[in-house]
């Protein structure tokens, strides 16, 4: 099954699932913009190779924020379900965690790394 077919709300409920396991908490204006990032990506892999000119512009008119608050939010979700998310979850999806001692992903790398696994988790469905 391609992306393209399964409809919004539900891509959203399992990006969610995804987040939730990393441990990115629903309070912070991150998840928010994080999970709109990786529906984007997910739809469109193209988005993640231009961030700061195409992903962040994009969220930052849809929530009526600038591109900078944007990044910024995404950046402090990764940041702290890095230090307190799912190690196991983080070992499998990333190769690595934070226990390795390796630094978290950059936004990006976080995004494109989810976005993937959306995409291959729904085509094997």
């Amino acid at each position: 099954m391609e992306i393209t077919a399964v409809k919004d709300c539900e891509l959203e409920k399992y990006i969610t699932e995804i987040m939730l396991d990393v441990g990115v908490p629903a309070h912070l204006k991150g998840y928010h913009y994080l999970r709109d990032a990786i529906l984007l990506s997910g739809r469109d892999m193209e988005v993640v190779t231009s961030v700061t000119k195409l992903l962040y512009p994009t969220i930052a008119r849809r929530f009526r924020t600038t591109d900078q608050k944007v990044e910024r939010a995404i950046r402090n979700a990764i940041e702290v379900s890095w230090s307190r998310g799912n190690v196991d979850t983080f070992e499998k999806m990333f190769g690595y965690s934070a226990l390795s001692g390796r630094t978290r992903p950059t936004n990006s790398e976080y995004i494109a790394r989810i976005a993937d696994k959306v995409r291959l988790d729904i085509k094997a469905m």
